[in-house]
């Protein structure tokens, strides 16, 4: 169990952060960029909580926040290290469960005839942004793997988020009536 004495450590007070295994990085180190960006998309998600949502997405998205949290410890004890052994990873069974998600809430919609303005409903916009956020966060990612070569990863990190993002995209069209607020995209309409 975490225990948690103080907020205020100064530790980084010199540009530098600890990871879980003790580890000093600097701010600006691209793993340190991943795990923001995770965190943040677990921000919005608790964002997308205050918001009217079909009650099957609402009741999901607890679980998502637990992953991503999940996965925020999994980048933080790099593969290799002497914590490994008490750290839980994320699985490919939790890639699996999202992926059903995704494909249950994707036969609730209509399918796509044009790409969707993010927006239509409070709770899609910020499903919308969150999505965006995923997406950094994948990329981010990608960057930080492909920096260090000395370990091999979880390969179920990016592909957590690759469905995360997924979801996003498709919670948020539940969030606009089931598909039929989606405000649709118009090429050239305002030439």
């Amino acid at each position: 169990m975490i225990r948690l004495d103080r907020i205020t450590t100064r530790g980084g007070d010199r540009g530098e952060t600890s990871l879980a295994d003790g580890t000093r990085l600097p701010k600006h180190h691209p793993l340190i960029s991943a795990i923001g960006a995770v965190d943040e998309a677990n921000s919005l998600i608790g964002v997308c909580r205050t918001c009217a949502l079909p009650s099957d997405v609402a009741a999901i998205l607890p679980t998502v926040q637990n992953d991503l949290f999940d996965l925020g410890s999994d980048l933080a004890v790099p593969p290799g290290g002497p914590h490994e052994a008490h750290l839980k990873r994320i699985s490919e069974a939790q890639v699996d469960r999202l992926e059903a998600l995704v494909a249950e809430s994707a036969a609730k919609v209509p399918p796509l005839t044009s790409f969707v303005l993010p927006g239509g409903s409070q709770g899609a916009a910020w499903m919308h942004l969150a999505r965006t956020v995923v997406r950094r966060a994948e990329r981010d990612l990608s960057a930080a793997i492909a920096a260090d070569q000395e370990r091999t990863w979880n390969p179920q990190l990016i592909r957590y988020l690759n469905r995360l993002s997924d979801a996003c995209f498709v919670w948020a069209r539940r969030a606009n009536d089931d598909g039929r607020g989606d405000v649709a995209w118009v090429p050239g309409k305002n030439r």
